[in-house]
């Protein structure tokens, strides 16, 4: 590895995270409550993390960030005033969508309004089929609807024609048109998905101008905030798990939605390894919410098959599940009686009651303290005191209109609401695809994860947690490990039998030139290819990778195996290639971090609840905890952006790199 100054920033929906890695291999790590605007709180943050590491922001050589920009934008339906131009009889495609309901069995429920009303959806008179452009677009017609655009106050604009993957020339046009007359952003259903599916393309390219008039001005304050301290233009985590140029993303800003939870599954599998196990389940519990994932053979899940608020989004992503259950949500009681937990959420302001900044609503982590998890030399991110009191004091109104019998009791149903919210997610990224959750680990990060890791593991049958060093701020070290990486897609639609070999390499070539031409070292990339098959007839495909000469049986093998491996079974039908898919890489070195540890002396003691009653628990600091050191449950492992929680029956054992390796099976009983 280089001695260059890595810097990675994960803007959290209650913490910023702060991971520095120095020209020494020394880790400095930092947590700073996000702000308003969340690139001032990125500077807090970088601040912090400098002066504990003794170097001035100009140091550092590289900024890699995740934010939740793009999709704070998509939740909250904050993003740009968007108008959509389409084709001629196609304005309502957007509404219409599948036709599928949220809840199949709720006659009553509402599908989410489209971001873009129908008095902002224009229709111009072009045609393409799958042969070809039939009718070229009349560009006075778009003329006149740039005025119409203008007179609506759209401050973004998406052009999205029927064929246009295919034959993109209408859609060129017509976007070069506005792109001259207005003064806003235009995105082009080519540009942004070249992939058939005309609702699930308009959808894409639709957010995409949603969110980038956000992210674009974002952007250009965090830019010009870092640029007045001496820091570089960050590199910007994707979707996909990959980094790209700031310049790059602010002309492709659908690609930022999910960007930090992408980064702390990337984080995951950089520090978890185990060759007898399955792969791991990835757990990333924060202040507001709780990310799961999946790592099989040192890979990170990926899909194209996403959704965020009702909306469809067809860019590589990495296969996420995300549940409201974190650290700051909110524990309630329903009409019926019942505890629940989340989604709504504390924030960072005013917080949990623990906290002291005048919240009064019962959260997650009040429960904790009550709990004992959490406890008066706890730092909450070195930001922040507890007001033990205050927990006690919110959980004592829930178990009052909960019917309980006091804050204990309350607390613990808060614990067990909000593990079992979380198993279920655990299971829809198992379970739910055919796989054990017994044959794999779970690596736990996170503000709050590793509270909940032990038990939430014993109740899915897991036996193995994984709990990293930089837990509580694992998307930023994610930050620190991720490659660059660009994707390209498009549509070709041929049964393998009667394929052009020649034609389908002619469609990669193209691809490689779309995807290098965002990289900023060409000559260090490489390319990775993949295709999308389906048997003839199905609906829906599934991608396998593409040696460097596309081999059609060899192609046909793969996606055999696939199916079989998603499905149970293989058939003799004929296959079908659907899409071919390029992605340039440009690998970096993994980060050398060096872990000392000290004494492994106890902290101090405090009662902690485990089954039905209190143990006199010891609390360690984690950071002083030797390579080697056999931790004994029930334990407390404190740091100061995260708390592990080792329960009796259990047994923990640090490694050589500051994880910690938690067992069922060791521990007191």
């Amino acid at each position: 590895m280089s001695d260059e100054v890595r810097l990675g920033v994960d803007v959290g929906g209650t913490f910023t995270d702060v991971a520095l890695l120095t020209d020494g291999s020394e880790l400095v790590t930092a947590k700073v409550p996000t702000t308003d605007d969340q690139s001032a709180g990125v500077i807090d943050g970088i601040e912090k993390a400098c002066d504990q590491a003794g170097i001035a922001p100009s140091d550092v050589d590289v900024f890699t960030h995740a934010m939740t920009v793009s999709v704070n934008a998509l939740l909250e339906d904050a993003g740009a005033k968007t108008a959509l131009v389409t084709t001629e009889g196609f304005r309502d495609v957007l509404e219409i969508g599948r036709q599928a309901r949220p809840s199949l069995y709720d006659t009553r429920v509402d599908k989410p309004a489209p971001l873009v009303p129908r008095r902002r959806r224009f229709e111009v008179a072009e045609r393409a089929t799958v042969d070809g452009i039939q009718r070229s677009v009349d560009e006075q017609q778009v003329r006149e609807l740039a005025a119409d655009i203008r007179e609506c106050g759209a401050e973004s604009v998406a052009v999205c024609f029927l064929h246009a993957y295919l034959y993109p020339d209408n859609e060129r046009t017509a976007a070069g048109i506005l792109r001259d007359l207005l003064d806003v952003p235009v995105s082009t259903s080519h540009e942004v998905l070249a992939e058939f599916r005309e609702y699930e393309r308009t959808s894409t390219t639709v957010v995409d101008a949603y969110v980038t008039p956000t992210i674009d001005a974002y952007l250009g304050r965090l830019e010009s905030r870092a640029d007045s301290l001496g820091i570089p233009s960050p590199r910007i985590m994707q979707a996909n798990g990959g980094l790209a140029p700031a310049a790059t993303v602010r002309k492709h800003a659908v690609t930022t939605t999910m960007s930090g939870p992408a980064a702390g599954v990337v984080g995951a599998a950089e520090t978890a390894t185990d060759d007898e196990l399955d792969g791991f389940v990835t757990f990333d519990m924060g202040g507001t919410s709780t990310d799961v994932s999946l790592v099989r053979d040192g890979e990170v899940a990926q899909t194209t098959d996403a959704e965020i608020n009702g909306r469809p989004i067809k860019t590589p992503m990495v296969d996420v599940e995300t549940v409201g259950s974190g650290g700051g949500s909110i524990a309630w009681v329903d009409s019926g009686g019942a505890l629940r937990v989340g989604p709504r959420s504390s924030g960072a302001q005013p917080g949990p009651a623990c906290y002291g900044r005048g919240g009064t609503d019962p959260t997650v982590t009040d429960a904790n303290v009550v709990l004992g998890y959490i406890g008066g030399s706890s730092a909450l991110g070195g930001e922040l005191s507890l007001d033990e009191s205050a927990a006690a004091d919110a959980l004592d109104s829930l178990a009052a209109d909960a019917e309980l019998d006091d804050a204990l009791d309350a607390a613990r149903g808060v614990f067990r609401v909000a593990n079992a919210n979380m198993a279920r997610a655990i299971r829809s990224v198992t379970v739910e695809r055919g796989l054990d959750p017994r044959g794999f680990g779970l690596v736990a990060f996170g503000g709050a994860g590793p509270m909940h890791a032990a038990t939430l593991a014993e109740s899915l049958g897991i036996d193995t947690v994984v709990v990293p060093y930089a837990c509580g701020v694992l998307s930023a070290y994610g930050l620190l490990t991720a490659d660059e990486k660009h994707d390209s897609v498009q549509t070709v639609r041929s049964v393998l039998d009667s394929l052009d070999t020649a034609t389908i390499e002619a469609s990669y070539d193209r691809l490689a030139a779309d995807v290098l031409a965002d990289v900023e070292s060409p000559a260090s990339a490489t390319i990775q290819r993949a295709a999308d098959l389906r048997y003839v007839g199905q609906s829906f495909e599934l991608t396998v990778p593409v040696d460097a000469e596309f081999d059609g049986d060899d192609v046909e093998r793969r996606f055999h195996e696939a199916h079989e491996r998603a499905y149970g079974y293989q058939l003799s039908d004929p296959v079908e290639l659907v899409n071919v898919r390029a992605t340039a890489v440009v690998e970096r070195d993994s980060p050398e971090v060096t872990y000392r540890g000290g004494t492994g002396t106890v902290r101090e003691t405090r009662p902690a609840f485990f089954g039905t009653e209190f143990h006199e628990t010891p609390v360690y600091d984690r950071e002083s905890l030797l390579p080697g050191f056999d931790v004994t449950g029930p334990s407390v492992l404190e740091q100061d952006e995260s708390t592990v929680v080792v329960p009796p029956a259990w047994r923990g054992t640090v490694r050589s790199d500051g994880s910690l390796v938690v067992t069922r099976g060791g521990g007191d009983e």
